[in-house]
């Protein structure tokens, strides 16, 4: 077989791999838009309501798409009632409204009625979290039994739980972005304040409610006997308490009184110079070519940027600097969808070295400067580690590559195609340093080291401590544990894993991830950029 032959082969393969691979996501998505299939679509209909992303759908601008994130949220978290929370019950993500992007946080009543695990908390928050830093106004559709009971130690008093949904409500609102809820269902206790707290509200006649007590607390509490409407239904509340402030009578009803009430909300403007956007010169499979299927062998990252980047051209920043070291992070400007983005990509086998470190944080701090986004695309395992690197400063640079990402002012997104191991995730901006968005593949791995390294460290370490004990082990039982420690990180660093935790966005197929970067750094742009301001670097 000839080299091109092979190398058609090797691409072919990949492609092939790829695929199939993403037909899990599909499944995973199939999933979460459907929980508990058509009884629970059924007994909706009966009660005069649609599934929830159907009122998103019709509430979005026709012709547009609900960008919707952490749709893989909760799945196999086994809590101690539950295995799956199916997308955390909640359907959350950005859409077009008369134009405008708002945040859309909608209950879907058919996860557990719509109560609040932890998970569900995390993405409510996560999702607040992204319409403050956007500047864009959120909506909530309330349709929720309020928090999980059984678990309420991990949903009611800690800072990052429920209460924490109305702290930002109220400081969103003080920064002037607007608050919009319809209520579709119950919105019990504190949920309450989902109605009460947002600058319009909108409850639909014999569907919603809203008080911080219900009939049974109300009868124990002072033995009054009334009903969920007479106590808080939309006529009590919209004609007596003004608790809310529009009167529907059915969920049709509401979305249009929705788009009513934003269709006077001012258009936004992208703070920043946008060209007309030029697909990239590669075919539309590239991506699934070019990324091996094993996800650490070598790639050409010039490749992955050539699938995404506008007429697929790249702008490289010092390319000839130290090859071989210094280009195992490329750096440089593309245009995506005519916006002006600043890259730091993984390159080769991924592995920072000094040189590359030191490139990244330049690069890092000039894109401040010029006030131009950054995109890190991740496939690194890690820093690079000896004697000879940590004379040569890896840490001190390193660390200068960490300070730079910190301390950036500048919208800033994850996208990770590989290996995402160790401190290389913080230096690559992973979800401790902050970035506007994280978006993963089905070949990102993230975890602390790869399995195979974890386990051989481990096994090591379980052989020190088994000698110490003065116990003999068969080498069939060292083998067995190496091989569970494989298992284990290979299992928590696979997307899906991270994922059902919110430690990312989403988990996208290949052929959709430019679309979704352009989209995230549209909204990421709604905003002024601020002026960074770095620490002290060691030069």
């Amino acid at each position: 077989m000839t080299d091109d032959l092979k190398k058609a082969q090797i691409t072919e393969n990949n492609r092939a791999h790829w695929k199939n691979e993403e037909k899990q996501i599909h499944a995973l998505w199939d999933k979460a838009y459907n929980p508990g299939g058509q009884k629970q679509i059924e007994r909706l209909k009966h009660q005069g309501k649609k599934p929830v992303r159907e009122l998103i759908q019709q509430l979005i601008d026709t012709g547009t798409d609900f960008f919707e994130l952490s749709r893989g949220a909760g799945f196999g978290l086994d809590y101690e009632t539950t295995k799956d929370v199916p997308s955390a019950g909640l359907a959350t993500g950005l859409g077009k409204i008369h134009g405008n992007w708002a945040m859309i946080i909608a209950n879907d009543s058919r996860v557990k009625a719509g109560a609040y695990y932890p998970i569900n908390c995390k993405k409510h928050l996560r999702a607040q979290d992204i319409a403050d830093r956007c500047g864009i106004p959120t909506i909530y559709i309330g349709d929720s039994a309020g928090g999980f009971l059984p678990m309420q130690d991990r949903v009611f008093p800690g800072r990052d739980q429920f209460g924490r949904f109305f702290y930002n409500m109220s400081r969103m609102s003080a920064k002037g972005l607007k608050q919009y809820t319809l209520s579709t269902g119950g919105n019990t206790a504190g949920g309450a304040y989902t109605v009460y707290l947002a600058c319009e509200s909108i409850m639909i006649d014999k569907l919603a409610y809203s008080f911080l007590g219900g009939p049974p607390m109300v009868k124990s509490a002072i033995g009054e006997e009334v009903t969920m409407q007479d106590l808080g239904g939309a006529k009590i509340h919209t004609s007596i308490s003004g608790g809310a402030d529009h009167f529907v009578t059915s969920q049709d009803e509401g979305i249009e009184k929705l788009r009513e009430l934003l269709s006077h909300d001012p258009p936004q403007k992208i703070y920043a110079d946008r060209q007309p956007e030029r697909l990239p010169r590669v075919p539309d499979d590239h991506l699934y070519k070019v990324l091996p299927s094993d996800p650490y062998r070598s790639i050409d990252v010039r490749q992955v940027i050539a699938a995404i980047a506008d007429d697929s051209a790249f702008s490289e920043y010092k390319r000839n600097y130290c090859p071989g070291r210094g280009d195992n992070i490329v750096c440089g400007k593309i245009r995506l969808k005519g916006l002006s983005i600043g890259v730091v990509a993984s390159n080769s086998i991924g592995v920072i070295f000094v040189e590359s470190a030191r490139k990244a944080a330049e690069w890092i701090v000039r894109c401040c400067t010029q006030k131009l986004p950054i995109l890190y695309i991740q496939n690194s395992p890690g820093y690079m580690v000896g004697t000879e690197e940590e004379y040569a400063g890896i840490g001190k640079y390193g660390s200068n590559m960490v300070r730079a990402g910190a301390c950036a002012n500048v919208p800033k997104i994850q996208w990770v195609i590989g290996p995402d191991h160790g401190a290389a995730n913080y230096g690559m901006c992973g979800r401790a340093y902050d970035p506007n968005f994280i978006f993963n593949t089905m070949r990102g791995r993230t975890s602390v080291m790869s399995g195979r390294t974890a386990g051989h460290i481990l096994t090591t370490l379980e052989r020190a401590n088994t000698k110490k004990r003065g116990q003999n082990k068969d080498e069939k039982e060292f083998q067995k544990f190496e091989q569970e420690m494989i298992d284990k990180y290979s299992r928590e660093a696979h997307p899906f894993y991270t994922e059902a935790r919110m430690y990312h966005d989403g988990t996208l197929p290949l052929n959709m991830c430019r679309d979704a970067l352009a989209t995230a750094f549209e909204v990421s742009l709604l905003k002024p950029i601020q002026q960074s301001s770095f620490g002290n670097f060691k030069f």
